[in-house]
């Protein structure tokens, strides 16, 4: 990822070695990605006085996981030297599922987590709330008096919000032997960015890194 320019549109060697440092930390909820894999690093600054600025964004709003990067965070800089550091929560742009790296994707599959598909969709998403429900285990075509929100100017399910996002001939592929053949067994996983699945081929479970 690219460094955050200083005001006068430069980075310093200096900021690229802190950004370095800080986004060699390992994120508390998926120890095989770095927060620079991930996506969640923003930028870093040295400010007069030799005090730095770290930008984070959170997957999402409430992560409790920005509180651990936080301090992960200050304790590897204080350790390389530098006596001054804060860490900014900031929300916009918002995170996307789209900032994973490749090189976070594919450590994502070799440790058994299916990465996200496809990509953030063109435009606005509006989302239009309505009665919860639980889909079918293998997702079927809900019937038509499902409620329905607005994805990219489409209608869609509002528990199919994700799966309108991706093609649908990009299925979610077994990280263990490769197969597109899988079911949903869970919305939830070991936590709220990860749902449980099954591939129907090696019979194995596993997580799958819902898109966002």
């Amino acid at each position: 990822m690219t460094p955050a320019p200083t005001a006068e549109g430069r980075t310093t060697a200096l900021e690229e070695e802190l950004r370095r440092l800080a986004g060699s930390v390992l994120d508390p909820e998926l120890p095989v990605l770095t927060l620079d894999e991930l996506g969640v690093l923003r930028a870093v600054h040295v400010r007069e006085g030799g005090a730095v600025e770290v930008e984070l964004t959170p997957t999402y709003t409430a992560c409790p996981a920005i509180e651990a990067m936080t301090v992960d965070i200050e304790r590897v800089l204080h350790e390389h030297g530098v006596a001054e550091v804060s860490v900014h929560k900031v929300l916009s742009p918002a995170w996307s599922t789209d900032d994973i790296s490749d090189e976070g994707r594919r450590k994502l599959r070799e440790f058994g987590i299916a990465p996200p598909r496809g990509g953030r969709p063109a435009g606005p998403v509006t989302v239009g709330l309505g009665p919860t429900r639980t889909l079918p285990a293998r997702e079927a075509t809900p019937a038509p008096t499902a409620p329905v929100a607005t994805v990219a100017g489409a209608e869609a399910p509002a528990d199919e919000i994700t799966a309108a996002r991706t093609p649908a001939a990009e299925p979610v592929r077994c990280p263990l032997c490769g197969s597109g053949d899988t079911e949903l067994i869970s919305r939830f996983s070991s936590t709220a960015c990860k749902a449980l699945r099954r591939c129907l081929t090696c019979r194995e479970p596993f997580d799958h890194f819902k898109e966002l």
